[in-house]
């Protein structure tokens, strides 16, 4: 399926996950770099769970479905961070968003059936 034919919603889903990913490596790589833990490892805990539902892309509704259950851990740690580490608040928030409009777009996928 082509992204031109991809409903909105999901063409919203396929962004935000894209945004998650490149928040994860500005926040964990660049902007906040973990002082105790390798940046690496750090990364690879952070990154690669978001890239595994590339092997569903094929069928954008199942790989933005595994997506929005990895999401929940995501903002977990948003509201976390949020709350506990006032240097990160915004890259928390950043994160919190993503992870509702992620969500939302699954929410917004969903097709009641017609009685």
């Amino acid at each position: 399926m082509s992204a031109a034919v991809l409903p909105v919603e999901q063409k919203l889903g396929l962004a935000a996950w894209a945004g998650l990913v490149a928040l994860q490596l500005l926040w964990h790589g660049w902007l906040q770099p973990s002082q105790s833990v390798p940046v690496v490892l750090v990364l690879a805990i952070t990154v690669v769970p978001l890239l595994l539902p590339l092997a569903a892309l094929r069928k954008p509704r199942r790989a933005l479905l595994w997506v929005g259950i990895l999401a929940l851990f995501y903002f977990c740690h948003g509201v976390a961070e949020a709350w506990s580490s006032p240097a990160e608040r915004a890259l928390a928030v950043a994160e919190i968003a993503l992870t509702l409009l992620l969500i939302a777009t699954l929410g917004a996928g969903v097709r009641r059936p017609r009685h």
